[in-house]
């Protein structure tokens, strides 16, 4: 993924540098809109890469902010034309978290912290299909099988050739117990992040119930960092109906503090793994005799 042209990414890239060269002419971003004739949302969504820009946008923002390097804005517009590029998921119809997968798809180490499921990157197809059922009931069969699929294929990231350099996860012990798909569905899921463990790029820690309260109960997160300096670092959370991404320098900082308090709440990695082999082989037992 990351050796073809991420689109997202590019958004993101285009948009930072658009708003170094509104601030480095000292305009405000309603001065801009006023001066283009649009809504100041418009251009604060043009800046956070949270909209495709055209050609014309670069080309009408340029004229602003007086640039007349013609290798510049030749630069500009084609990395406008780029992140307007389909991402290898838009094959799998409308997907409402397609923002975060390009940042997934390009960032060299996500930490993220789970309380209800599984981390996706680390689902089995059976366990993907009941969480999506599970928590979008209105959704029709072939919706959730698109959603799953596009979500196996997201692993590449985890064990494919593309692989993330480092995935940290931090997961409540109430994603243990918490029985999605059945006791066989479990049973091979808990299986299935013992084996993931085992590699080099993946890092897994579970916050027991006896820890009581802890600072991950607030809500779930994601950390993304991303090979590239210009790409700052960012903070996701996932809502119902939209998303939020926190990439404001202070907002990374605090979520990053919050990220070692839970990593020191939880277990060890060696302590996790016997935690998650003791609900394998419970679920196991309860697969083989389930009226014990």
């Amino acid at each position: 993924m990351s050796a073809s042209i991420n689109p997202t990414v590019r958004r993101r890239r285009l948009g930072a540098e658009l708003r170094r060269l509104r601030e480095q002419r000292g305009m405000t971003a309603e001065e801009v809109a006023g001066r283009l004739m649009v809504s100041q949302s418009k251009i604060s969504r043009l800046e956070n890469g949270r909209r495709s820009i055209s050609p014309r946008d670069v080309r009408d923002l340029c004229d602003v902010y007086e640039v007349i390097d013609p290798k510049m804005r030749n630069s500009l517009m084609e990395m406008a034309k780029e992140s307007r590029q389909r991402g290898w998921w838009n094959e799998f119809g409308d997907i409402p978290y397609s923002v975060y997968i390009g940042l997934e798809a390009e960032a060299f180490s996500i930490r993220s912290y789970e309380s209800s499921f599984v981390p996706g990157l680390l689902q089995t197809r059976e366990y993907a299909e009941a969480v999506v059922h599970g928590t979008q009931p209105d959704t029709d069969a072939g919706a959730i099988l698109r959603r799953v699929e596009v979500r196996l294929k997201r692993q590449d990231r985890i064990s494919g050739t593309d692989r993330i350099a480092s995935f940290w996860s931090v997961i409540d012990e109430a994603v243990l117990a918490r029985e999605v798909g059945g006791a066989a569905v479990m049973g091979a899921q808990m299986r299935r992040l013992l084996e993931v463990s085992e590699q080099a790029n993946v890092t897994i820690q579970v916050i027991p119930f006896v820890r009581g309260a802890h600072p991950g109960m607030t809500g779930t997160f994601s950390l993304m960092e991303f090979p590239e300096s210009a790409d700052s670092t960012v903070v996701y959370f996932e809502g119902v109906t939209s998303d939020l991404y926190l990439e404001k320098e202070i907002d990374v900082r605090r979520y990053t503090g919050l990220y070692d308090h839970l990593r020191a709440a939880a277990f060890g990695v060696a302590e996790s793994r016997t935690l998650i082999t003791t609900y394998a082989e419970a679920y196991e037992n309860e697969h083989q005799d389930p009226d014990r």
